[in-house]
């Protein structure tokens, strides 16, 4: 018996040593970034999500975000990186509840979109070419506070998960948000800096002061600052990126060894070089080709290849092989000649045509073409009621309760040839992200209006750059509804093409005005939109490990050029808020109503509004206890508006009642608290409370005798000051009854 109890006991020992050696096989360790400014990023690892192949949590303040890296060991059949990342904003980081029916965490938001996007543009250029593992990167938010945005902080924890999995990766990056106040740079700045900030850029950069991502807004800020914010932000990154380099050496895992598709024999490439190569050149250099016929043609000879090759390889295989070496030729012509597949030169725009007041019902509209890139934009003007409403953590988070003033960005399939899944939907994350890069370019230009101001952005036809034809279309239709912008705007892609060897950049070339095959086939797509005088928006997707800060520079520059030759086209058209007014325009007017006759206004339940709205699209808004603002859709619905309220309002003339005065009053309603009388026909019934009905303590007005006709002589004391309901009284008239004698008997 002792000797089983001691089996047990041998064994219970060892299950416990065994939960204490998993418990410490992940050492936790943190590390500390500090900014110039003081402000502090801490690093830590090994506590949490011990299961993922890299897991980190980044801070600043009282923020906190926990990112994780997971990738799958088997290559998918994709011939290219199935990256996914996920970046998730949840209440209870808050300490607070959702809004939603179910109480839960549900999403995606419009603002985790984005913020998921901005991360993943700043990881991608830096896997290798060849590893198509399914790999995803969850940015989980722990807590936040009011003070420090969490982008920038689950950019840093993301590139320090990857840098500590084993997963291969030519990290890390650091990430850096700047703001400009009084003219001075700060980094890092909070949300309350942010609020008057003219600049709100984030730089991710890699070590060598190489960039991978800029995305930022400004209000119309000079160029040379912008440059300066840039050198800052790269410069402030490099401490990030030392830190996580020193995490990772110390605690990071070895990265792992994965499979790559062998490549194909050399004479198999060769054969796909001698049946292609000049027909390729031949179509390269035909400048007459448009999208679709050049298109096309490239595709003919690609099966044409793939048919003649078929037995000698796998033709996924070749058809890689081919666009591969046609992207080399494509590339090296660039070099060769300084000429692009369509005749322009590096630095030309493509033609342009712009047009407005497409239809007379549309507060604003234009037509903005630029090459075979079609956008068209509209303007609705509505009620202060229908500003964009935003949840509740994005409002902790980016301080703002409300917008009214927001672009929606549309890019139906048709607009490329394609078919695409019907039903509508909404707008994926390409669409959210195009929108909000074109409403940042926009918004800093609108002024404060009386509307709400939706800008609507389709794309009808696409072969590059439309986002930023949609800034130029999106200024012409606002000008058309007669929006006083401060100046107009427009947008422009610059595209590059390099060589050399990794983030190595021996020869380059700026493209200017980016087509969609040089988008595809090019190293980046820089986005930049502003007026002449300077700029409220770019956004740079990098495709290599890096831009060195000359590239960077030299980009900023052609963009400024060209958006300028653009503004220049488009003032041909339009180049001043519209004047005068259209027959369609909204109109809002401000009224002023008494507090006792609100209830005429508002009607039982609300139902005269509710009626107004439906009968003529104007909608009543109360501003406070006695003004209301009406928005009418046209000035037409406005004069049915005000007839219909002054209808409510103007009952027979009221008399004038006398404070102190003594009235004689006609019971209409009897109820249990009191009598609802009326002092004069056509009067609202108003209450005589039991307490004002006599001097003692009643439950019932029938105890007085009182029905629905009888007449009782009342004093009035005016108005409630809250309510505006009439005070009336009965017992002051009358004497209080004699107090009753009691005889004490002391004996």
């Amino acid at each position: 018996m002792l000797s089983k109890h001691r089996i047990v006991l041998t064994r219970l020992k060892s299950k416990i040593i065994s939960c204490y050696r998993y418990s410490s096989s992940s050492t936790v360790a943190s590390t500390d970034v500090i900014f110039s400014n003081g402000i502090k990023l801490n690093l830590s690892t090994g506590r949490y999500a011990r299961f993922a192949d890299g897991s980190c949590v980044a801070t600043i303040g009282e923020t906190s975000v926990l990112s994780t890296v997971v990738s799958k060991a088997k290559a998918s059949a994709n011939s290219f990186l199935p990256l996914v990342v996920d970046y998730r904003q949840k209440a209870a980081a808050a300490g607070r509840i959702p809004t939603n029916f179910m109480r839960r965490e549900l999403g995606p938001t419009e603002r985790e979109i984005l913020t998921s996007r901005l991360i993943d543009r700043s990881l991608r250029p830096l896997f290798p070419q060849n590893y198509n593992y399914d790999t995803q990167i969850v940015c989980n938010m722990l807590a936040v506070d009011t003070t420090n945005p969490p982008e920038t902080i689950a950019i840093n924890a993301a590139s320090a998960a990857l840098a500590l999995s084993d997963v291969p990766w030519n990290g890390p990056v650091g990430a850096v948000r700047l703001g400009q106040v009084d003219n001075e740079l700060i980094v890092n700045p909070t949300r309350k800096d942010l609020e008057t900030s003219t600049l709100n850029l984030v730089v991710a950069a890699t070590k060598s002061n190489l960039v991978v991502m800029l995305e930022g807004s400004a209000s119309d800020i000079l160029q040379q600052d912008l440059l300066k914010a840039i050198k800052l932000g790269t410069k402030e990154a490099q401490h990030i990126v030392r830190s996580i380099e020193k995490l990772q050496k110390d605690h990071g895992k070895m990265k792992r060894e994965y499979e790559t598709q062998l490549p194909l024999e050399e004479s198999i490439l060769e054969s796909i070089k001698s049946l292609s190569t000049m027909k390729i050149r031949e179509i390269l250099s035909d400048h007459s080709h448009d999208k679709t016929s050049r298109d096309v043609a490239i595709a003919d000879v690609r099966q044409t290849v793939l048919n003649q090759l078929r037995d000698s390889a796998d033709a996924v295989q070749l058809q890689d092989a081919f666009n591969a070496h046609l992207r080399q030729i494509f590339r090296d012509m660039i070099f060769e000649t300084d000429t692009r597949c369509d005749g322009r030169h590096l630095d030309d725009l493509r033609k342009i045509s712009c047009e407005v007041s497409l239809y007379s019902p549309l507060h604003g509209s234009a037509l903005f073409q630029r090459g075979q890139t079609q956008v068209l934009c509209t303007v609705a003007f509505d009620s202060p009621d229908s500003a964009l409403k935003l949840d509740p953590l994005t409002m902790i988070t980016s301080g703002i309760k409300e917008k009214s003033f927001f672009l929606h960005y549309e890019f139906p399939s048709y607009a490329t040839g394609e078919v695409g899944r019907g039903g509508g939907g909404g707008a994926g994350r390409r669409e959210a992200g195009h929108g909000a890069l074109a409403e940042r370019a926009l918004l800093p230009l609108v002024p404060a209006l009386p509307y709400t101001t939706r800008l609507t952005a389709e794309v009808l036809e696409s072969n590059g750059s439309s986002s930023m034809a949609s800034v130029c279309g999106g200024s012409l239709a606002l000008l058309d509804a007669g929006v006083a912008v401060s100046a107009p705007a427009a947008g422009v892609a610059v595209g590059l093409v390099s060589r050399g060897e990794g983030a190595a950049v021996h020869d380059y070339r700026i493209l200017t005005d980016l087509l969609g095959i040089e988008d595809y086939m090019g190293d980046m797509d820089f986005k930049m939109a502003g007026s002449k005088k300077g700029i409220t928006a770019l956004q740079a997707d990098v495709k290599i490990p890096g831009l060195p800060l000359k590239i960077v520079m030299e980009s900023v520059q052609k963009a400024c050029d060209a958006k300028s030759k653009i503004i220049d086209i488009m003032n041909q058209c339009i180049d001043k808020p519209r004047q005068g007014r259209k027959e369609n325009m909204p109109v809002l007017e401000e009224m002023e109503v008494e507090v006792h006759k609100r209830a005429k206004l508002l009607g039982v339940g609300g139902v005269n509004l509710k009626r107004l709205y439906v009968e003529t699209g104007v909608q009543v808004t109360p501003i406070d206890e006695t003004r209301y603002t009406i928005f009418a859709p046209s000035q037409s619905a406005m004069d049915e508006a005000r007839a219909r309220i002054d209808t409510w309002l103007s009952t027979e003339r009221t008399p004038e009642l006398e404070f102190g005065a003594i009235y004689k009053a006609k019971v209409v309603e009897v109820r249990d608290i009191g009598v609802m009388v009326t002092l004069y026909p056509g009067m609202a019934p108003a209450l005589v409370h039991n307490s004002q009905l006599d001097h003692r303590k009643i439950q019932h007005p029938s105890v007085l005798g009182l029905d629905v006709g009888s007449e009782i002589q009342v004093k009035y004391f005016g108005r409630d000051p809250a309510s505006g309901q009439v005070r009336l009284s009965k017992k002051v008239l009358t004497s209080p009854p004699p107090a009753r004698v009691r005889n004490l008997d002391n004996s």
